[in-house]
């Protein structure tokens, strides 16, 4: 099994293995080719694909992005990111139809050892470089949700359909269908009533 493969199931892996590395620089060009482009900006979509070959051609993202690798992240339809969105890949991140994130949300799927002496760097010997120990846990999001400014996304998180996330919201376990989380950790406020709090029905929904 190769470092790349450990790596997408949530096992210890090594991050200096040659391969991911040059994913990990690639994606890095890519970012920096991707922010440094104005929004109407023609070669700015063909950056876009190569960064993200498995978001729906839909997906819009405002500059500045920052992925490991892109490739592990999968955007579906109708899907809008504000500024600086950061994206840890380094296992799989999907996402469902028609979600919103505001400025600088952070999904993250990257982990390291909680015992300390597990977290350090270590020579490896036959490799002849210096590493450590990580792995990840996947995020799934679901359909029409809003993830609104500086909420950050923890490693191995579902946040089900139909969620709002309060601005500065730190997300550490699953959340269920249908309501507003709010805080750090994220918690329930309510229940999200369709027919009540419909703009179409009233002026003011706070």
């Amino acid at each position: 099994m190769t470092e790349k493969e450990k790596m997408l199931l949530g096992k210890i892996y090594d991050p200096v293995d040659p391969e991911l590395c040059k994913e990990r620089i690639e994606a890095n060009k890519l970012c920096l080719a991707f922010n440094a482009l104005a929004e109407d900006d023609p070669k700015k979509p063909e950056i876009f694909k190569k960064l993200f070959p498995n978001a729906d051609e839909s997906v819009f993202i405002r500059g500045p992005v920052y992925v490991d690798y892109g490739t592990n992240i999968k955007i579906g339809k109708n899907c809008y990111f504000n500024f600086n969105l950061t994206a840890l890949d380094v296992c799989p991140i999907t996402i469902g139809d028609n979600c919103l994130f505001g400025p600088n949300v952070s999904i993250l799927t990257a982990m390291h050892p909680y015992v300390a002496k597990e977290r350090k760097c270590y020579v490896d010997e036959e490799h002849g470089y210096t590493t450590d120990k990580e792995f990840g846990k996947p995020v799934t999001i679901g359909n029409n949700c809003w993830i609104c400014g500086n909420v950050t996304i923890l490693p191995g998180v579902t946040i089900h359909d139909n969620v709002v996330v309060g601005a500065g919201s730190v997300v550490v376990k699953d959340l269920p269908s249908g309501a507003i989380y709010v805080g750090n950790p994220a918690t329930k406020l309510r229940d999200i009533d369709p027919e009540k709090e419909s703009i179409y029905n009233h002026k003011e929904l706070w």
